[in-house]
């Protein structure tokens, strides 16, 4: 990790304390420009203090280090070779954290939503109560909500705020309460349908020694579109830029003048490896997606963004209302990096320096010294759960990918669509012909190494569990070829047209895309066929896919239009079975191919 620019600062103060008052003019003399605006030693308190924002997103409950390519961040090296680095786990985001404060008197740690929901066994079997008391642990100030907080309704999000044991399950360990986040969660543009009031605080006012920084925070306006109808029951979500604004000019009147927003909507580099410069060859330029009009409608009052929700690592600056550059950061997902960022705050005007901004990711890697608290609390859980996570449901002879595949197609997906029709296909259980898989849904990979003491090769409960932590129940209705071709045809037009989300699909079922046509037309409809047989429009289809998807979920409304509907067993259970039926300790299941969808590119 290379020095950032406040470590040599913080070398040279300590210099100049070191040296005695007695030299401090002759010292400040020969420092560069800049430098010396601190006035160490004059009695009076300098203009301006270097604050420390450090911020990651996207945790979703791994406590543990992600396994397999999910677990890799990508290095650029400087021979233009990309190195893969295993990092994440809170042992060592503990550490890192705790390592970049020192030294740094004006500290805050921020996140920017999904720091649970689609979490790991280990965490989401206790409903996440782990991860709040990791974040707790780790000294968290403030976070975003994320959609994956809303995952079970907005009376557990409250729960996970104010602690209080599960209303179903109860206390999880025997004379302890569920205490809470210590750290307030904010969710600016979500209010009650009834009251129209908000959810949760808008936003939060970090304060020391007189310095103040307001932090807002907001989750992407189309949540309803990704959550489950359940989650987001009564809730109204309002326009981020909108509601940004709004509060930022409430703190305004209030005399906060630096203000940084938590943003859980993000946007997608040129480039995957964390070292990427998007500023390259102007401000912003390497940067698309959602994040970069919202950037650009946020007014200038607000110094910095932090922002999340795609998983991706970055740290540019995108042009405010007014033309000037502002920070936008995003810290990939699973705690596998942080980012550093120094606000300049001066004392007289209360606002940030915007032009003495400076910002850099860091590796959380793996060869650092683990945080003995985080440890404790890992095997104080594991314990708690291994009855149920070390039960194995299955073989594998490789790697079968799901999360850290980048292809359209993904071997992990082509198993869960395969496990899916093979589950709901009898009569009784559906009659499904083709089965349906979103590709966010799948969470990681199978993985060949063991992850405990089960044997490499062997898949847990606990990893199979991972792989699908919604637990979603499955469904199969009655669509009509016409529909069939309407939804793959959605997974490249309407909002999923700049970011495509490709279905994974039941084998059978085969078309090719053409990456080199725009919107709609990159499904090429004269190819689709179903066991080798076009697609008749006017024929019914009975089609099986998780309830998530059956109420057109992640941009999918043709999906939403099914009739005759049967629920069936939940997706996990599913994929269970079809790991049990395919394999044996002797013939482990083989990664399968991915020749379903042919792509053009």
């Amino acid at each position: 990790m290379s020095a950032t620019p406040q470590k040599n600062r913080a070398s040279r103060r300590v210099l100049a304390a070191a040296a005695g008052l007695a030299t401090v003019g002759a010292l400040v003399a020969a420092m560069p420009a800049g430098a010396h605006d601190r006035g160490h030693g004059h009695g009076h308190k300098p203009r301006t203090v270097d604050v420390q924002l450090l911020s990651f997103n996207d945790l979703h409950g791994n406590l543990e280090p992600p396994a397999g390519s999910a677990g890799n961040v990508s290095e650029t090296q400087p021979d233009g070779t990309v190195k893969a680095i295993p990092a994440g786990g809170v042992e060592y985001l503990a550490t890192s954290l705790r390592t970049a404060r020192k030294g740094n008197p004006y500290s805050v740690t921020a996140a920017g939503g999904d720091m649970v929901g689609a979490s790991p066994l280990l965490s989401g079997l206790f409903h996440d109560e782990p991860t709040i008391e990791a974040l707790n642990g780790l000294d968290l100030d403030v976070t975003a909500v994320g959609n994956h907080e809303f995952d079970e309704g907005a009376t557990e999000l409250a729960r996970l705020q104010n602690g209080g044991c599960h209303p179903v399950e109860g206390c999880y360990e025997k004379g302890k309460k569920f205490k809470g986040a210590d750290f307030p969660y904010l969710a600016a543009n979500v209010t009650k349908e009834k009251t129209g009031k908000p959810l949760l605080k808008p936003y939060t006012v970090w304060k020391k020694n007189g310095v103040k920084i307001g932090f807002i925070g907001v989750t992407l306006e189309g949540t309803p579109d990704i959550v489950t109808a359940n989650g987001v029951k009564g809730l109204k979500f309002h326009d981020e830029v909108e509601t940004i604004n709004k509060y930022a000019r409430e703190l305004d009147r209030k005399g906060v003048k630096s203000i940084v927003a938590l943003i859980h909507e993000g946007g997608a580099p040129a480039s995957t490896s964390y070292n990427y410069d998007c500023d390259s060859p102007g401000a912003g330029d390497g940067i698309s997606g959602p994040i970069v009009d919202i950037a650009k409608g946020i007014t200038p009052k607000v110094d910095a963004l932090v922002t999340g929700h795609t998983h991706q690592a970055y740290v540019c600056t995108v042009p405010d209302p007014s033309g000037k550059p502002r920070m936008v950061t995003s810290a990939s997902s699973f705690g596998k990096l942080y980012t550093d960022t120094t606000l300049t705050y001066d004392r007289r005007t209360n606002d940030i320096v915007r032009t003495s901004v400076k910002s850099a990711n860091h590796i959380v890697t793996r060869d650092q010294p683990k945080a003995p608290d985080m440890t404790r609390l890992i095997d104080r859980w594991n314990k708690l759960a291994a009855p149920i996570a070390n039960k194995p449901q299955g073989w594998i002879s490789a790697d079968i990918n799901g999360r850290g595949s980048t292809a359209p197609e993904k071997p992990l997906g082509n198993v869960i669509a395969d496990a899916q029709l093979e589950g709901l296909a009898p009569a009784d259980k559906g009659g499904a012909e083709v089965a349906f898989m979103n590709p966010g849904g799948i969470r990681a990979d199978l993985v060949h190494k063991a992850s405990g003491s089960e044997g490499d090769g062997v898949v847990t409960y606990g990893e199979a569990f991972t792989v699908q932590p919604f637990t979603n129940m499955m469904n199969v209705v009655d669509l009509t070829g016409a529909q069939l071709v309407t939804a793959l045809q959605q997974q490249v037009s309407g909002p999923n047209e700049a970011s495509p989300k490709i279905l994974q699909v039941s084998k059978g079922l085969t078309y090719t895309l053409d990456l080199t046509k725009s919107g709609a037309n990159r499904v090429v409809a004269g190819t689709i066929k179903l066991n080798g047989e076009a697609i008749d429009p006017a024929r019914t289809y009975r089609v099986a896919m998780n309830e998530f998807l059956a109420g057109g979920g992640d941009g999918f409304p043709a999906l939403g239009q099914g009739t005759n509907k049967l629920v069936g067993a939940s997706d996990l259970d599913l994929f269970n079975a079809y790991l049990a039926a395919h394999s044996t300790a002797t013939a482990p299941l083989a990664p399968p191919a991915t020749d379903r969808i042919t792509v053009i590119q």
